[in-house]
Formats: structure tokens, C-alpha cells, sequence
């Protein structure tokens, strides 16, 4: 009975660390001359959480990813994201069902059957060669398809950049995933670790070009998962910004400027038409290069009157 009690007891203090922490970590402030993004409200807990997540990553994760690389052929790498992937596609098929995507879930479906079978397990991919498209499908972008707003951006310890919604969404995609009905804790956990790994060792180019060229790796990383997520949800074909034009208050819509006066009097000042004012939706982005004003928000010049002298031509 008495380790029932201290088996309790410490997992009530880890449980509290656990939330001194969170609450240390909400309290950090932002750095100096960074503006609050309205979809990221909890930044100084999110960036404490960063730091710590890349602290992990440069003592542990990176270092193995490192070797793990260097050591094992690349075929063998291949392989092993083969078999990976042709499990996360048997989850994909039974999220574009719930989706509603005849076409993923069919193309999810024999990419499975015929990687299974003809793949060895899906260590090998000849779906792929037969052009059947590898559709990946979670259940938080299924909870987005149906309309699920994605709540504010949410950095999880150690496995990274979220939203409330996908965080949410995890228990489900843990679920679902077939490594996760593995009867065999140990072989379950080993299979956990290699994924792990081997995702890792995938992406240490672009972690390392992240590292040299982000002027603030966090805001990258964060803007980067939202535009990410929101091309997965729909497809990589997002909705168009929606934009809203306002008039300062007090002022009017007017009509174009009318002709000039008479010679001799002075041209009818045309009148201004207020700053332009653009609302978007969280997450929307600014088309780059965009020109500063519209054409029809420049004002014409105003034709010669009659005294003063015609243009030579």
C-alpha cells in the first residue's frame, strides 16, 4: 500500500513541475521590438518552449539523426522511410474517407495493398512508380475539412510547432497510427524511435539552412507550420484573402474628380480618397512585391486649363 502512495506522490510532483514550468515559461516576455501576432497569443510560453525543444534537438536528436545518417546507406534509409510511409498511409486512407475524397482514399488504398504486397512489407514503393500519388491525411486536417477553426499556434514539449487543434487531434492520429497496436511495448517503443530518427536525419539540410539564413528561427518556424497546414486542409489550393475596403470616419465615397473649371480659375480640387485599411483572416499572407496603392487609387492629373499654354508635341 505504502508504494501505491509513493508511486502517487511522484507522479503528483512530476505533474507539478510540469505545470510550474508551463507557467514559468507563459510568463517569459517577448524580445525586444516584436509585435504580439493575434494567432500566436501565448508567444512567451511558445518561444520558451522553442528554446527548450531546440536544446533537446542540439544534445540528443540532431546528433543521433547526425550518425544515423552517416552510418547507415542510403538504401537502407530509403527503405525504412518506405515501411514508415506505407503505414501512415493506411491511417490516410481512413482520414480521406472521413474527408469525403473518393480519389485519396482509393489512391491511399492501393498504395497500401500493392506496397504490402509487391513492397515487401513497404520497405520498397512501387505505388509510387505506378503513379499512384501519396495523399497524407491526419485527423486534424480532418477536423479543418469540416470546419474546426485551428485555434491559436501551440508549441508541444519535444515534438514541436501545433495548433490547439491538431494538438488536440493527436490521442486520435496516436490511435490510429498501426505502430501504435503494437502488442509489444518494447518493439512498439523501438519503432517509435527509429521513425523518429530517421525523420530527423530527412530534414538536417533544411534545419541547417534554417539555421544560417532565419533572421528569428521561431517566427519562420511558426509561419512556415500555419501556411503549411492551411495548404494541407485545402489541398494546397487555400481560399483567396479576403479583403475589406474603409473610409476613415466621417468621410464619404465620392465620385470621380469632375472637369476642370473655366479659363482662368483654378481646377476643382479632386477629392482624396481615405487610406486604404486591409482585414485578413489569421494566417493570411501579404503577395510579395505587391505594389503600394492601387491604380485606381492614384489620383489623375488634373488637363491644362485654357491660359496656360498647350504641350508642344
Amino acid at each position: 500500500m505504502s508504494g501505491q502512495n509513493n508511486s502517487a506522490w511522484r507522479r503528483a510532483k512530476w505533474g507539478a513541475g510540469v505545470l510550474a514550468l508551463v507557467v514559468v515559461s507563459g510568463c517569459a516576455s517577448l524580445p525586444d521590438g516584436a509585435s504580439r501576432d493575434p494567432r500566436d497569443p501565448w508567444e512567451g510560453y511558445n518561444r520558451s518552449m522553442f528554446r527548450f525543444n531546440d536544446a533537446v534537438d542540439t544534445a540528443v536528436l540532431k546528433p543521433v539523426a547526425t550518425a544515423y545518417r552517416d552510418v547507415v546507406p542510403q538504401p537502407v534509409r530509403t527503405g525504412v522511410g518506405n515501411f514508415f510511409g506505407n503505414l501512415s498511409d493506411a491511417w490516410s486512407f481512413v482520414n480521406n474517407v472521413l474527408q469525403a475524397k473518393p480519389e485519396g482514399a482509393m489512391s491511399s488504398f492501393w498504395r497500401v495493398v500493392i506496397n504490402s504486397t509487391m513492397g515487401l512489407g513497404g520497405v520498397l514503393d512501387p505505388a509510387t512508380e505506378m503513379r499512384l500519388e501519396r495523399r497524407r491525411e491526419d485527423f486534424g486536417q480532418t477536423l479543418g475539412r469540416w470546419g474546426v477553426p485551428d485555434g491559436p499556434y501551440f508549441v508541444l514539449p519535444v515534438l514541436g510547432p501545433s495548433t490547439v487543434r491538431d494538438s488536440a487531434a493527436l490521442p486520435v492520429d496516436f490511435y490510429g497510427s498501426p505502430i501504435g497496436h503494437v502488442s509489444d511495448v518494447a518493439v512498439r517503443n523501438s519503432l517509435y524511435g527509429v521513425q523518429a530518427v530517421n525523420t530527423r536525419a530527412n530534414v538536417l539540410g533544411a534545419t541547417e539552412l534554417l539555421e544560417s539564413a532565419a533572421l528569428d528561427p521561431y517566427t519562420f518556424q511558426r509561419d512556415a507550420y500555419l501556411q503549411k497546414r492551411r495548404n494541407d486542409i485545402h489541398d494546397g489550393n487555400p481560399p483567396e484573402d479576403e479583403e475589406r475596403y474603409d473610409l476613415e470616419e466621417g468621410e464619404t465615397p465620392t465620385a470621380d474628380a469632375p472637369a476642370p473649371a473655366a479659363s482662368g480659375a483654378a481646377p476643382a480640387r479632386a477629392p482624396t480618397r481615405a487610406p486604404r485599411r486591409v482585414l485578413r483572416r489569421p494566417g493570411a499572407r501579404t503577395a510579395p512585391n505587391a505594389p503600394a496603392a492601387a491604380a485606381s487609387d492614384v489620383p489623375a492629373a488634373p488637363a491644362p486649363s485654357a491660359s496656360q499654354p498647350a504641350p508642344v508635341k
